[in-house]
């Protein structure tokens, strides 16, 4: 298949790294990161159960689905408007309305 490291040595690497970040000082970034590892040790276990039960239905567990020519590809957007999403627009100025405010901060007008 490949030559790299398997699944198996990514798991090793991720509990060498957990016994590791029992160093880490502070213990509210020692538990934070302790949890990050553990749900990609968790994610890890659930991608190897999957792969080898999509194995064994003789179904290939990397074989990818090309997109169908007639499928609509999703539209371009960009990055200020993906920062945009779900802001509100005064409805009496038409500026954007800050998320935290019952008022617009431009006009005063409230929600």
């Amino acid at each position: 298949m490949s030559d790299g490291p398997s699944l198996s040595d990514f798991m090793r690497h991720l509990q060498a790294i957990l016994e590791e970040s029992e160093e880490i000082g502070d213990r509210t970034d020692r538990e934070s990161r302790q949890l990050q590892i553990e749900s990609a040790i968790q994610e890890a276990i659930i991608f190897g159960n999957r792969f080898r039960e999509l194995k064994d239905y003789g179904i290939d567990p990397l074989h990818f689905v090309k997109q169908n020519s007639r499928d609509d590809a999703p539209q371009h957007v960009s990055k200020i408007e993906t920062l945009n999403i779900g802001q509100s627009v005064c409805s009496g100025c038409g500026n954007q309305l800050e998320n935290d405010l019952d008022f617009c901060a431009s006009c005063g007008e409230k929600r």
